[in-house]
């Protein structure tokens, strides 16, 4: 026997072998749609007794196999089922001409046969014949499997009858000698009387009956068969039977302790109700039944005793097997039962025994076998061994097989086979063709040996002619093994996967094999690595905001605690979490990625862009080129969302070496993201802002933090006015409805007067909705106003000898140019000028808040920033201030020493008032007679700044509102003509208090009048000599509290112009009543008059001399300058006759 039967198992022993084939021409998917229904029948019942037959079918059966049948008779086929087709009765002579030559072939050993006709109908089909059975066709043999029952139960009975005439001691008759095919030649001429011969006889011939007995049902006479043919066959040394005795024997016991079965997922055994409840109860020897069959009673006492124990079984194999190992010609039985030991030790779970077993039968020799029969036999290994748990040898010896399919000496190799065989052994090499299973943890497995796997993968599709197989294992080696390959490897790898994909490229879809194994994609996630995703906010320019009456609409889910402890999340959630800006529909988005290319050589990717999820998207793809080896590389990828709502970044998708790979952010193990949904919301409009001004270089970022979207820059002197003309253009497609500016001063420590930024929005405004594509034009005034107060230390002490007084006209005009002095020189700065030359810088930014659309609708605006930076040179200062009490007691005289801090010729002039001429670095006083101001009639804060500012606050705003109203009224301004540059020179912030207190109107206004006729600012009151002058007092109270009562005393006097005042005029002068007024308590904002008369005597220049005199015990303490009388003068001439 030279063809093994690699399915055999233990409980085969107990089996009788039916043959069912074709005869004549068969349809083969007909056949075996038969041929599985009678294999169905693999165990049936016999009647009237509880013992089962157990049927093995084959649908193909060497004949020379057969002849081993006296030997095992598990072996001999007993029965043959033959099919076939036959169309009409003509046909039918030839067709059952081929049935009996079928049955030749293995004649001798047949109990029985069947016929199964399909196709027949007519008189021949009629006749009743228990070995022919005629079915009009395939469809309609609904009683096959009721025919094969009735086939077996007839097998049954010779069976049973063959193993009664066996068993049966006939003294006196002579037992034959069974003989294996080898052995006959050699059993020619021996003495048949000797004892020896007889003794091996009878030992044949217990085996023999132990195997029918087992075929039969009877368990336990088989055992004791067994033993005895053991017995006697060792005692003659015939170790051949010796071990088939012994084979037999632990079948028996196999099929005791393991009624289950021993073939596992190769067709174990199911055992029936009966005999899973209770094994021992279907077999009763000694019981006749009805139809005189006697059943299996032995007890299971005595099948325990002559059962062996699992131990045993496994030792009698072992004896079993190196007795076959002595006759070269039973290699086949020796390797079977090899397999038998292995399917009994994988039940057992000792796996270190069964592999001593699966060792032994890899070196036995069976000759020259076919390249078929080596696969068969190298699979059948593999298939043990993974049995058992050796994973790695099965997928070595399912390896082999795999080569062996496309040997050299096969003219026809089988590469499809081949391939099929090399995906089995992935397993055992802990290789999986999914990449995902490659991201979990350490890698797992011989990194070299599954290299060399998958290259055969890629060889084997290549001969196969899928050159898409080809692509895809090479893509996928490429992306596993990166981290095992070489550099040469590397290149290597990259060459034939770029050859492969020239003819076919790579991709994403799933590829399905015939045998119904999918191959999933493979993304190249490590060519590039990515290490970081990060969705960009849109510049500050572009982001929208949310009105703040409708943020409270976005805020219902947030948590209304500040801080939590417990923080539950996972990597996914991260993910997953919400970013808290915003992406606008039409806008340009933008990813960044942190990537790095492990490649030695310069890594090419085309094709990248975003995949997302959620919203209408349109994935921009760039094409970048990586340097060999780099380190961490940006790349940012953009797109544009067409729709609103919530848009989820799930990865990218990359072109790289032909192959087209969409890498998701969940396959990315190392990736760190801080999130990947981003809402979007309704289109806004976009506005693009050009200016009048020169761009500035370098703009300085703001302390808000928020970068300008664009900055201007200009050089202005202190107090000069520049226009700055801004054009917007709205570039979006959607229209600009509304459009607010305000602005804000930034990064500076310098005091500024007034508004350094203003503008007219009204006629930007008339002009929207703004159409894409259209402009506006707004008008920004910059107007700079810094401190013009210079530091005396800084000058030279000025004399008033020394200085020009302009205004006055009893001076006449000197120049004094100032020169630092000696000892106290000013530092300089870096740049070499002095210190009040320096250059001060006001910088501000000017918001554009506008919006339109849909965006409006839903409550969002953009925000567009311009940056102002204005350098400031100085222009004038103010040294020294000081005034000087005119002739009037409601005006006064301000003197300011000015000095120009420029290096141009420089003029300043006043309202009303002569210009003064300064050369660079020059020093001057100019005198501007004011009248005094009524700084108490000015606005008060409100009463929430009063309470929340504190005094020296409100100090300070005051003398701001004083100084302002001070300066509108002096009107000051330098001009520069070789510039032709002009400004406003202010002195709010150079007034102090002392000053501002000789500027303003005294609370208590003294009007005297005489003889009808205002006595001020060197005005004369004339009368005449003899005639009665009126004069008259008026007080006007303008403080905030009630005054008086006060007594004026009038004093006339006369002024030789010498310095003598002549107060003896009793003789000159007389008054008509009382020369003291009396005045009461005068109430805020009321006023009151004392009247009275005068008499000149004589004609002169007469002047009064008011004095006050305070009779109240509050008035003491009110200040000297409430109490400013004017000088009254008055000429008395001569009445004309």
């Amino acid at each position: 026997m030279s063809i093994p039967d690699y399915m055999q198992c233990a409980e085969d022993h107990q089996t009788v072998l039916v043959v069912v084939q074709p005869v004549g021409i068969v349809p083969e998917e007909e056949f075996f749609r038969i041929y599985k229904r009678i294999a169905s029948i693999n165990q049936v019942s016999i009647r009237d007794s509880q013992r089962l037959l157990y049927i093995r079918y084959r649908h193909h059966y060497p004949p020379e196999n057969n002849e081993w049948g006296d030997f095992q008779t598990h072996r001999k086929v007993v029965g043959l089922i033959a099919v076939t087709t036959c169309n009409s009765a003509k046909e039918w002579p030839q067709t059952s001409e081929r049935f009996h030559g079928q049955k030749e072939v293995f004649g001798p050993t047949l109990y029985d046969s069947r016929l199964l006709v399909f196709g027949l109908q007519g008189e021949i089909a009629e006749q009743a014949r228990t070995d022919v059975a005629f079915y009009s066709s395939y469809d309609k043999c609904e009683d096959v499997e009721k025919r094969v029952e009735d086939f077996v139960e007839s097998i049954f009975i010779v069976l049973e009858s063959k193993r009664l005439d066996r068993a049966t001691d006939k003294s006196g008759d002579k037992i034959p000698l069974l003989c294996v095919p080898f052995e006959k030649k050699d059993f020619v001429g021996l003495d048949t009387d000797s004892r020896h011969y007889k003794k091996r006889c009878q030992g044949r011939m217990r085996k023999h009956v132990g195997d029918l007995c087992l075929q039969a049902g009877m368990l336990q006479d088989a055992l004791v068969h067994y033993h005895m043919a053991v017995e006697l066959l060792r005692s003659v040394n015939d170790f051949l039977w010796l071990g088939a005795a012994l084979e037999g024997l632990c079948s028996a016991s196999v099929i005791y302790h393991y009624p289950g079965g021993t073939a596992g997922k190769f067709g174990g055994r199911k055992p029936s109700v009966s005999q899973a409840a209770d094994a021992g109860k279907r077999h009763r020897p000694g019981a006749l039944t009805t139809n005189g069959i006697s059943a299996d009673t032995s007890s299971e006492i005595g099948r325990a005793k002559n059962c062996l124990s699992p131990e045993d079984i496994i030792e009698k194999y072992k004896e079993a097997i190196s007795y076959y190992g002595k006759y070269k010609n039973a290699g086949v039985i020796e390797l079977e039962a090899c397999v038998k030991a292995v399917r009994v030790l994988a039940i057992q779970k000792r796996a270190m025994e069964a592999s001593e077993f699966l060792q032994n039968a890899v070196y036995i020799n069976l000759g020259q076998l076919s390249e078929e029969e080596k696969i068969q036999r190298y699979s059948i290994l593999s298939e043990l061994y993974d049995l058992i748990g050796f994973h790695r040898k099965s997928a070595f010896f399912k390896r082999v097989a795999a080569m062996q399919c496309v040997a050299p000496t096969i003219a026809e190799p089988g590469w499809r086979a081949c391939y099929k065989l090399l995906l089995e052994t992935l397993p055992g090499y802990s290789l999986s063709l999914d990449p995902k299973d490659f991201c979990k943890g350490t890698h797992r497995g011989w990194a070299a040996v599954q290299m060399r796997l998958l290259h055969e993968l890629v060889y084997a599709s290549r001969r196969m002619g899928n050159p898409g197989l080809s692509v895809r294992h090479l893509s996928f080696l490429l992306q596993t093994m990166l981290d095992f390959l070489s550099d040469q490897e590397k290149k290597e790898v990259t060459q034939s996967l770029e050859n492969y994909t020239s003819k076919c490229p790579g991709g994403m879809e799933v590829i399905a094999l015939p045998d119904g194994l999918k191959l999933p994609p493979v993304p190249f996630t490590k060519l590039p690595i990515v290490k970081s995703v990060k969705l960009l906010n849109l510049p500050v320019s572009l982001r929208p905001r949310k009105l703040k009456g409708l943020l409270g609409q976005n805020m219902a889910t947030k948590s209304p605690f500040i801080y939590s402890p417990i923080i539950i999340h996972n990597r996914g959630e991260e993910r997953c979490k919400k970013i808290d800006f915003q992406w606008v529909q039409g806008d340009v988005c933008e990813v960044q990625l942190m990537v790095y290319n492990p490649m030695p050589f310069e890594l090419r990717v085309e094709n990248m862009g975003l995949l997302t999820s959620g919203v209408e998207f349109e994935s921009l793809p760039a094409a970048l080129s990586l340097p060999a080896e780099s380190g961490l590389y940006p790349v940012t990828l953009v797109g544009v969302p067409r729709t609103a709502g919530n848009i989820t970044v799930n990865g990218y998708h990359t072109s790289v070496f032909g192959v087209m790979s969409d890498c998701m952010l969940d396959g990315l193990p190392g990736v760190k993201t801080s999130g990947c949904v981003v809402e979007v919301v309704p289109a806004l409009p976009r506005l693009q802002l050009s200016t009048s001004l020169p761009r500035s270089a370098n703009s300085r970022q703001p302390s808000s933090g928020e970068e300008p979207s664009s900055s201007v820059s200009v050089q202005l002197f202190n107090g000069e006015s520049q226009q700055l003309l801004v054009t917007l253009e709205n570039i979006a497609s959607e229209p600009l409805e509304t459009l607010e500016v305000t602005s804000k001063m930034v990064n500076t420590k310098e005091k500024v007067f007034g508004e350094f930024l203003t503008w007219d929005l009204e006629g930007a405004l008339s002009q929207l909705p703004l159409k894409p594509g259209q402009t506006v034009v707004l008008t920004v005034n910059i107007k700079v106003k810094l401190d013009f107060s210079g530091q005396e230390n800084l000058f030279q002490d000025l004399n008033d000898d020394g200085i020009s007084v302009t205004g006055l006209p009893i001076s006449s005009p000197l120049r004094q140019v100032l020169k630092p002095r000696a000892e106290n020189k000013p530092m300089g700065t870096e740049s070499g000028k002095p210190e009040y030359n320096q250059v001060k810088m006001l910088e501000a930014v000017l918001h554009f808040k506008y919006s339109g659309g849909q965006g409006q609708v839903e409550g969002y605006y953009r925000e567009l920033s311009l940056g102002v930076h204005v350098d400031v040179e100085p222009s004038v200062f103010f040294t020294r201030v000081s005034t000087l009490p005119a002739t009037s007691t409601r005006q006064c005289h301000l003197l300011l020493d000015v000095f120009n801090a420029t290096e141009h010729e420089l003029t300043v002039s006043a309202r009303n008032n002569q210009d003064v001429v300064l050369h660079a670095s020059e020093c001057q006083r100019m005198a501007i007679q004011v009248d005094k101001f009524d700084l108490e009639s000015l606005p008060e804060p409100d009463e929430e700044r009063l309470r929340f500012a504190s005094p020296r606050q409100l100090e300070e705003e005051r003398q701001q509102v004083q100084g302002c109203r001070i300066n509108a009224e002096l009107g000051l301004v330098w001009n520069i003509p070789s510039l032709r540059r002009t400004g406003e020179a202010s002195v709010e912030g150079v007034l102090n208090q002392l000053v501002l207190e000789h500027l303003q109107l005294a609370p208590l206004q003294w009007d005297v009048v005489v003889n009808g006729k205002p006595c001020d600012c060197n005005i004369i009151a004339e009368c005449s000599v003899g005639e009665m002058v009126p004069l008259e007092v008026r007080l006007t109270n303008r403080s905030k509290n009630a005054v008086g009562p006060f007594s004026l005393n009038i004093i006339p006097f006369q002024d030789y112009q010498n310095g003598v005042h002549n107060y003896e005029l009793q003789d000159a002068v007389t008054f008509i009543g009382s020369n003291t007024f009396y005045i009461d308590t005068v109430k805020p904002t009321e006023d009151c008059n004392c009247a009275g008369a005068l008499l000149f005597l004589y004609a002169g220049d007469f002047y009064l001399n008011i004095k006050f005199q305070d009779d109240s015990s509050c008035g003491r303490d009110l200040p000297l300058a409430w109490f400013c009388l004017p000088n009254v003068h008055v000429k008395a001439v001569d009445s004309p006759f």
